[in-house]
């Protein structure tokens, strides 16, 4: 078949809701973009190489806060979606959507491992006619160099027997607002076919599509946008060590400067930043400007200061503890409230609070967590020793018998007033008991 004839038959699938789509990777990103591939009428197959996320969705039952366990059973029961760790079927998909980490090396390079392996098992049942689509987070060029490559070493080729796509994800757990289907979707295609075949598939699946001239243009769009959130945070953590040292509230002076209705938007301090994308997505950019030759100043500062802030809390922590208790961090017991990475959700990637546990524990303190969301601690790349740890079951004996609390996450689950009356001593990290107009001399904002 010609390309004319193989795009005009995949248009015609889509148009009809007869496509076929796979998802490759069911965790935050791929189970919500199934759900609304499947919502949009078609029939969809998961892929996960995790069989305890297979278990799950055959028992009819969501693990992913974004996607309702009855929306799960809907879609399952009415045939429009299942899962398997059966990766030939992927022969069976006309559209494929690519949903994998994309983590960083220890020495934060970009880690494609994930891409790659999943290029290269879609490589052994790929067939004419189906469109590949990457939506992991990365840096631009990646689609065309190295997931291009993958696929075509089996000898069919992109633009000729096969499409090729990218369209970033932009899911934002915990916001009430938007969701999958909600979000406008930047769509790109390696040639005319495929952007094509991208705008029209994802046009069927989300309320707006904004198209892009080429792929690397919208891995590019992904970076822009959590770079400038990164570099930002920076900033007003930087402006909070300024203005704490001239004894001025940075709190006090955000609520302000944002009653201005124009050239400013407000961005909040923190212990650190978490997440899946705004402590990553940055150095994808870094490590890929180095074959270009071009220094990236602003991205990697912002990541030295925002890398800094749980040490900052904990020196705060120290120091508050030394001058108002009398009592060294080492001698303490310390509890954290909230180990997500933000607020009301279940979410603990990249979160700084596993970084502040690992920081108070060295210094000799011992250290316990309080997280509504986060009963116990999962298996994470990074804090291998702390899996298993539990949160506290709450009580004011409980919270009474420490000598410091931490406020690493504002969830709005959790009893501040009790806390301001029972702790002797409360590092807030995020500014919640003053916008919620408790008061407490125990209270040190860091």
């Amino acid at each position: 078949m010609t390309v004319t004839s193989l795009s005009s038959a995949l248009h015609a699938k889509i148009t009809a809701r007869t496509a076929k789509a796979g998802v490759v990777g069911l965790g935050y990103v791929g189970l919500p973009l199934a759900m609304a591939f499947a919502r949009a009428g078609f029939t969809v197959t998961g892929f996960d190489i995790d069989p305890s996320k297979i278990t799950h969705i055959d028992q009819r039952e969501s693990y992913i806060e974004a996607v309702p366990t009855e929306v799960l059973r809907d879609e399952c029961e009415a045939g429009r979606f299942s899962a398997t760790c059966d990766f030939t079927r992927l022969a069976d998909c006309d559209i494929v959507a690519i949903c994998v980490p994309t983590p960083l090396t220890a020495h934060r390079d970009p880690d494609l491992s994930y891409v790659a392996r999943t290029a290269e098992a879609i490589a052994k049942t790929l067939r004419q006619g189906q469109l590949i689509v990457l939506e992991s987070t990365t840096y631009p060029g990646t689609t065309d160099e190295v997931v291009k490559p993958i696929l075509e070493k089996a000898g069919l080729k992109s633009g000729r027997d096969f499409f090729l796509g990218y369209s970033p994800e932009r899911e934002d757990p915990g916001n009430r607002q938007f969701h999958t289907a909600t979000i406008p979707k930047v769509v790109a295609g390696d040639g005319e076919d495929a952007a094509s075949l991208m705008q029209a598939f994802y046009g069927a699946t989300v309320s707006t599509v904004v198209p892009v001239s080429t792929t690397a243009t919208a891995e590019a769009v992904k970076l822009t946008e959590n770079i400038f959130r990164a570099v930002n945070i920076a900033l007003v953590n930087e402006l909070k060590l300024v203005y704490d040292a001239m004894g001025i509230d940075v709190w006090e002076v955000i609520d302000a400067a944002k009653s201005k209705p124009f050239g400013y938007m407000p961005f909040y301090p923190g212990p650190g930043l978490g997440g899946h994308c705004i402590p990553i997505d940055p150095f994808y950019l870094t490590w890929k400007s180095r074959e270009f030759e071009t220094p990236t100043r602003f991205i990697e500062l912002a990541g030295e200061i925002n890398t800094a802030m749980p040490h900052h809390v904990v020196n705060r922590l120290a120091e508050a503890l030394d001058i108002r208790c009398g009592k060294a961090l080492s001698r303490s017991k310390v509890l954290l409230v909230g180990l997500a990475y933000k607020k009301n959700v279940p979410d603990i990637r990249e979160s700084p609070s596993l970084r502040l546990m690992e920081l108070i524990e060295r210094r000799g303190a011992s250290a316990a967590y309080f997280d509504p969301f986060v009963p116990e601690i999962p298996s994470t790349r990074e804090y291998a020793d702390l899996k298993g740890r539990r949160s506290i079951d709450w009580s004011e004996e409980a919270v009474a018998s420490y000598d410091a609390v931490v406020i690493a996450t504002d969830h709005d689950d959790v009893d501040y007033a009790a806390i301001s009356r029972l702790s002797p001593l409360i590092v807030d990290t995020r500014n919640v008991f003053a916008r919620k107009g408790i008061a407490s001399k125990a209270i040190v904002k860091a």
